[in-house]
């Protein structure tokens, strides 16, 4: 057995709880948003009764800061695994089809909380922003990663441009209740990648 296997240990019950909380309230502030999220339909979704709720969390913006927390994780993962799979001059394109993918904009529980939760932002808790800020910078990261001109002066830009114009078009491509504008917003979005070499 090697060491590092053997200091690992399994997460108590209280951690595994915790856990199961936060993947809860994680999928839940994509599904409702941030005020549409319940303490007490939060610990049913997990399988707990919400007096439980105090032995994890000081108060309901803790347990929001570590639910932004992990659905930024797990999208940022989502992006690195995508971007892994494909060949490295595709990555970039492979990760900006899959993220504004008929796939993703029907699935806002499990997609990118970004795009689900932006226009909330401003109004929440500063430690619910600081945690979604920094999986926000997470994904600028991974975009500059496989844009083509990396290195260069103005990646940075590029990067920027490329994570705002993906979030808004899955925004407004979720927000219509018209297939067809739908379908329209994320095929121009798509197509303006294409023009510009990405």
């Amino acid at each position: 057995m090697r060491a590092a296997t053997a200091n690992r240990t399994a997460p108590s019950r209280k951690e595994a709880t915790h856990e199961r909380i936060v993947g809860a309230a994680a999928r839940a502030i994509r599904r409702s948003g941030y005020n549409g999220t319940g303490v007490a339909d939060i610990m049913k979704d997990a399988g707990l009764t919400h007096g439980g709720f105090y032995a994890h969390f000081a108060s309901r913006d803790a347990m929001l800061a570590e639910a932004a927390d992990q659905a930024g994780a797990e999208s940022v993962a989502r992006l690195k695994r995508i971007a892994a799979a494909a060949p490295p001059h595709e990555a970039l394109r492979s990760l900006i089809q899959a993220y504004l993918s008929k796939a993703h904009v029907e699935d806002a529980e499990t997609g990118c909380p970004v795009a689900a939760l932006g226009s909330e932002m401003p109004r929440q808790a500063s430690k619910v922003r600081r945690a979604a800020t920094r999986r926000i910078k997470e994904m600028i990261d991974v975009v500059i990663r496989h844009w083509p001109d990396q290195g260069e002066p103005a990646a940075y830009q590029h990067a920027l441009v490329t994570v705002a114009t993906m979030v808004g078009a899955l925004m407004l491509a979720r927000a219509v209740d018209d297939p067809k504008l739908s379908e329209a917003m994320r095929q121009a979005a798509a197509k303006y990648f294409d023009t510009t070499g990405t």
